[in-house]
């Protein structure tokens, strides 16, 4: 497959010192496509050729989306991997034994188990970054017993592959604002956290970021169905905005996170080209500074 000369969608940031599209690509839902009637792989083939076509060269993943199935995609669709795609993965969890779900894989030991998994998974020497998933709060899966670990000894694992070429840099995943400050000697390049227009309450940790030139890549960047993530695309406000650029809800609570803050990544996923397409195009909407200051106030002070 040719190298694309389209220009990248939203503008460019650095991702541990790579140059990556702002508006990327998540395969989370990727993984699910194979409990979906009908679906076939030549559908995740051609979308993810069709979004390194559109400018896309971040792509979002892990090795337990949908049991490896999103990274065997990748790996079908991309390889081999020009020099300009950026993977960056996660780890701290991983498929449940009966492989019916997720279960926490927060020990180092386990750690690394799943950056080579994702090697193999992917067909790659090395990740771009790879996000440590901490499970001990937030939304999602919880650590108990064993699997309660310190911050730094996980750390020290991801020092230790970052230090042997296995990651090009560390991520994090689901932590608060002390946990991120703890963790910024080991350099930190990325974090995921949950975060939206309308959830704003992690405001003094994407403002750390900013500060020591973290990239930011939001989950549920237009809210979820879990309690206390309130859907972005049913505000009134953001549903006038929409009509009167003549785009999509959804564009707009993405465009407002684009124009929110420089170091802000876009990693959103779909299953249909239609709106992988309507996601790169979210980069090319400027919101004006009336429409910018009446949907910041939406989130009211959560800081």
């Amino acid at each position: 497959m040719s190298e694309t000369t389209t220009l990248r969608p939203g503008g460019e940031a650095l991702l541990a010192g790579r140059p990556v599209a702002r508006i990327g690509y998540g395969t989370m839902q990727l993984g699910e496509l194979p409990v979906h009637a009908g679906a076939e792989p030549d559908e995740a083939v051609a979308l993810l050729r069709h979004a390194v076509e559109l400018g896309v060269n971040h792509f979002d993943t892990a090795q337990f989306y949908g049991s490896g199935f999103a990274n065997e995609m990748l790996r079908r669709a991309l390889a081999p991997f020009h020099d300009d795609i950026v993977l960056v993965s996660k780890v701290g969890a991983k498929t449940s034994p009966e492989g019916t779900g997720l279960v926490p894989a927060q020990k180092p030991h386990e750690l690394r188990e799943e950056v080579d998994a994702n090697l193999a998974g992917l067909g790659v020497d090395r990740l771009g970054a790879v996000n440590l998933r901490r499970t001990g709060g937030g939304v999602g899966l919880q650590s108990v017993g064993d699997q309660v670990v310190d911050l730094d000894d996980q750390l020290a694992e991801m020092i230790a592959l970052r230090d042997e070429g296995k990651i090009g840099g560390i991520g994090l995943s689901n932590v608060t604002l002390e946990q991120l400050q703890q963790a910024l000697p080991a350099g930190i390049v990325t974090v995921q956290n949950s975060y939206s227009m309308l959830d704003r309450s992690d405001e003094p940790l994407l403002e750390l970021a900013e500060r020591e030139g973290i990239t930011w890549a939001p989950f549920f960047p237009l809210g979820s169905a879990f309690p206390g993530f309130p859907k972005v695309t049913e505000a009134p406000e953001v549903q006038d905005a929409a009509k009167a650029l003549g785009v999509t809800p959804a564009q707009i609570g993405l465009a407002w996170l684009l124009q929110h803050s420089p170091q802000m990544l876009l990693i959103p996923g779909t299953r249909n080209l239609a709106h992988l397409t309507e996601n790169v195009d979210t980069g090319r909407i400027a919101l004006d500074a009336a429409t910018v200051a009446k949907l910041d106030a939406l989130a009211g002070d959560q800081r």
